[in-house]
């Protein structure tokens, strides 16, 4: 096989593992979703198991990535291919952190009788699960203009971030222990983050279909 075949066969691989990748992250994140809103405790039992999955598949891409770059003589388009898979890696990487801490909070939470704010929480979960899926989407179909509606998404999760975190901030009458307090402002964060992960996704996208790079925040923990 000459080097030109080999490249092309090793980056179709790439893609596939990069797939297989983002469908372990969205079923970690529907498993954390549905043991926090759903309380379903024994699925989060299932989420460090994929989480484990996951982080491999994160450090299998990023090594293939560098090899790639460093022994093939990708050309630019190639090569911008490349960079943007190791930094979508690492949004799908943290996404499945989060969903992994997300477990543990249900955990955490189920003893406790659900709080007032939950359908709201959840409402913002289900809007940041649905960014993930259509990054996920326009990654398989290379779709470089799904970025404005998911951060549009992303702009209303943001709101029902605050307006969340303002109520819980705003409690003068907590009766009891204020852990399911504290436990709820770090699911909104976690959230919050996905979300943030989710819209670059989507960006990454356009950068590799497009070759302009415009990402609404660049999350600190990349």
């Amino acid at each position: 096989m000459n080097e030109s075949k080999q490249f092309k066969h090793r980056s179709r691989r790439l893609e596939q593992d990069l797939l297989l990748m983002g469908a372990l992250v969205e079923q970690s994140f529907r498993l954390a979703h549905s043991s926090i809103f759903q309380r379903e405790i024994g699925v989060a039992e299932q989420i460090p198991k994929i989480d484990r999955k996951i982080d491999r598949f994160y450090h299998q891409i990023e090594i293939e990535c560098a090899e790639l770059m460093t022994i093939a003589s990708p050309v630019a388009q190639d090569l911008r291919r490349l960079s943007a898979f190791m930094q979508l890696v690492r949004d799908l990487e943290r996404i499945g952190d989060y969903a992994k801490d997300l477990g543990e909070i249900s955990l955490k939470l189920f003893p406790y009788p659900a709080h007032p704010c939950m359908p709201a929480i959840e409402q913002m979960s289900h809007h940041a699960r649905s960014m993930l899926e259509s990054s996920l989407a326009a990654l398989t179909n290379l779709d470089g203009t799904a970025g404005p509606t998911i951060h549009k998404l992303d702009d209303r999760v943001d709101r029902a971030y605050e307006d969340i975190y303002q109520t819980l901030a705003s409690q003068t009458q907590i009766q009891g222990s204020i852990e399911p307090t504290i436990l709820l402002a770090l699911t909104i964060r976690h959230l919050e983050r996905m979300a943030d992960h989710a819209t670059n996704i989507a960006y990454r996208v356009t950068f590799i279909v497009t070759g302009s790079r415009k990402l609404k925040k660049e999350p600190s923990d990349l």
